[in-house]
Parts: C-alpha cells; sequence; structure tokens
C-alpha cells in the first residue's frame, strides 16, 4: 500500500501508493498524525489520480507524473491558508488517490421478473443479467458526489447504485422497444447500446463513466421455456402418431434383447407397449375407410397342400404336388405307396386320393419288361 519516508523522525517526505487489488476505487494515504513537509515528492503512476483535501477543501487534483509540494507548481492552493507561508505554520492535508482504471466484468441484474406486453405470447415476466465496465472521469466530482471522506471506497460500496440506474431503464428500453420475446436475443447489442446512452448522463453525474455496457441474457419463467421446449419437440418430431408407432416398436425391440433385465420388466413395458400399439392399429382398421375396387383387391393365393410317403417304415417328405407328379412318371411314386397331407385322416394310399389319383391317369403307365 503507501509507503512512508520520514526525515527527521516527524515529516513525510514521499507520498505514493501501489494497489494489487481489482475492487478498489479510492484509497487515502494516511498521515498518522504527521504534518506534510513543505517540498515532499508526490509521486501520482499511470491509472491514478492524487485529489489533495486541505483542511476539509478540495485543493488540487494530480494527474500522473512526480510532483514537489510547493506552491509554484501548485496554482489552486496558493489560495488556500499556509500555502503562501510555505508550511511555516503546522497544518494537516489529506491525499486521496483514485484509480481511473476501467473496473471490468461488474455484473448486473433484475432482482424481480419485468412485465412486458409480447406481440405474441401476451403479457410475460422476463429476467435479464449481463456484465458493465466503469471507469472514474473526473476524481474531483467523484470525490465530492460519491466518495466523501470515505478512507477505503470499493466497486462494492457503487454498484448497486449503478444496478438501480440501468434496471429502470432497461425496463423502459425493453417495454418500449416492442421486440417479441423470442427476437430479442438477435437485438441485444442495439439494446445494450441504447441503455448504455441512457445511463451515461447520469452516471457523468457522478464522475464515472461506462465505457462497455452489456446485455448478456433475457429469460423467460421456467414454466413457459418448458413449454416452449415441449412444442419444440412436437416441431421436430412431425407427425406424432408415426413416432408413438415408432418409439414403441423400439421398446417391445429393446424389451426382446434384454428378456431378464429388471426382474422381467422390460419383457412388461415391451408387452404393454405392444398391447398399445395393437390397441391403436385395432382403432385405426374400425374407422370407416373408403371400400377399394374389386379389381385393386385380389385374392389371396390357395395355400397349397404338401405331403409325406411312407416306405418301408420310413417317412420322407413333405413333397409338393408337382414333385409327387415327376415321381410319378419316373416309377417312384405308386398307387399303393401309402401318403400323408396335414388335416389328413391317417395314412392312405397315393391312388385312393382323389387330388393324387389324377397323377396316375394323366402320366404314361411304367414301361413293358424287357423280351
Amino acid at each position: 500500500m503507501g509507503i512512508f519516508d520520514f526525515l527527521g523522525g516527524e515529516f513525510i517526505d514521499v507520498i505514493e501508493h501501489t494497489d494489487d487489488t481489482d475492487d478498489t476505487l479510492v484509497w487515502r494515504f494516511e498521515r498518522r498524525g504527521n504534518e506534510i513537509k513543505y517540498g515532499a515528492k508526490l509521486t501520482v503512476r499511470e491509472g491514478q489520480a492524487a485529489v489533495f483535501i486541505h483542511e476539509g477543501q478540495l485543493a488540487d487534483v494530480f494527474s500522473p507524473g512526480m510532483y514537489m509540494l510547493e506552491t509554484n507548481n501548485m496554482p489552486v492552493m496558493t489560495t488556500l491558508q499556509n500555502w503562501d507561508h510555505g508550511f511555516q505554520s503546522p497544518f494537516k492535508s489529506e491525499i486521496y488517490f483514485i484509480n481511473t482504471t476501467r473496473f471490468q466484468d461488474l455484473k448486473w441484474g433484475t432482482k424481480n421478473p419485468i412485465m412486458c406486453r409480447d406481440p405474441e405470447f401476451g403479457v410475460v415476466r422476463i429476467r435479464a443479467f449481463g456484465t458493465y465496465t466503469i471507469r472514474v472521469s473526473d476524481p474531483a466530482t467523484f470525490m465530492r458526489e460519491i466518495v466523501g471522506t470515505d478512507g477505503e471506497f470499493t466497486t462494492d460500496e457503487i454498484s448497486s447504485q449503478i444496478r438501480n440506474l440501468i434496471v429502470p431503464r432497461f425496463t423502459n428500453t425493453v417495454a418500449s422497444s416492442k421486440i417479441p420475446v423470442l427476437d430479442m436475443a438477435a437485438n441485444m447489442e442495439s439494446l445494450s447500446q441504447i441503455i448504455e446512452e441512457q445511463v451515461s448522463p447520469q452516471m457523468a453525474e457522478y464522475g464515472l463513466e461506462m465505457p462497455v455496457f452489456l446485455i448478456e441474457n433475457i429469460s423467460l419463467p421456467a414454466a413457459v421455456e418448458e413449454a416452449m421446449d415441449k412444442r419444440t419437440s412436437m416441431g421436430v418430431v412431425g407427425d406424432l402418431h408415426k413416432y408413438t408407432q415408432f418409439a414403441a416398436a423400439e421398446a417391445m425391440g429393446d424389451a426382446a434383447n434384454n428378456p431378464g433385465g429388471g426382474g422381467g420388466m422390460g419383457a412388461g413395458l415391451g408387452m404393454g407397449m405392444g398391447m398399445a400399439m395393437a390397441q391403436n392399429m385395432a382403432g385405426n382398421m374400425a374407422q370407416p375407410q373408403a371400400a377399394a375396387p374389386a379389381a385393386a383387391m385380389p385374392p389371396p393365393p390357395p395355400v397349397e397342400t404338401v405331403w409325406h410317403i411312407a416306405e418301408n417304415g420310413v417317412t420322407r417328405g413333405p413333397f409338393s404336388r408337382a414333385a409327387l407328379g415327376r415321381m410319378v412318371s419316373e416309377g417312384k411314386l405308386k398307387r399303393d405307396t401309402t401318403v400323408w397331407s396335414a388335416g389328413q385322416d391317417g395314412w392312405k394310399p397315393a391312388g385312393d386320393i382323389a387330388e393324387l389319383a389324377q397323377l396316375f391317369t394323366v402320366s404314361p403307365p411304367p414301361p413293358p419288361p424287357p423280351a
């Protein structure tokens, strides 16, 4: 912080201040009961200003540089008591070091929701927050209007006051802009610029300026955002009926792939989804539909009968009727060969079955034995 050099153990010879914090706007150089010596050195670094207070009056403001506290280089102070005597009579003065650099990433936000009329949603409540930057532009005004006699003034002591300047202007700007809530994200830069222009004159009255003001987010209540998310999801899904069927089919597939998972829970879930989908499909089928022309709906193909052959205690098959016809022509199937098909009452000779008896009448008889 401050560095004190004492000459003769009584007077301060060097007055300076270094700061390693990131929130100190003003720091008072403590006298500790010592008097400032005529000709003492005052060092003001870049990013600083020094305000000299003499017997309760603001005497002068020093910009960056090194000064000898003498009457010939302090024209303002020459009009004050005792300065024209060259410190011949005792006096006490105060020096305040003011940080004139930018203080960045300071936060602002709305404590309570702001009521607005939205052209799409009607009356809505919105919240907003963001950041801003300040710097001391007029150290003398800042000392008179804000700091007073505070020996160590930080950004926390003024942040609430600045927020009280920002929020009403933000409310007025947003309400009068008539910008839909869904379009505010695309207009944050222009809204930030408007609010900055409205706040700056009031900040200047405090000896401050606001180089940067940003709106980072404008949000709706959680319930409204949740409803909007659902609406967006429905838009992404498209046909909700088809999506329901697809989700049910996927659930059935997952349950089939994991029949033992969860003590049968997966199988039960798949069965339930399958029943729901079946009921849904049955309901769709029950709805009246336009009858299609008869020519457009061909009848289903007939179910072909297949046959089994039993010879020497061994069964073969099944064979189609065409295959049996080839066997007849090759002499491998005879009238007394026993055959059977589904629905038939036991084994019967092929010649006794009307459907197969035709094969023997069409086929030529076996060739005569060689002479």
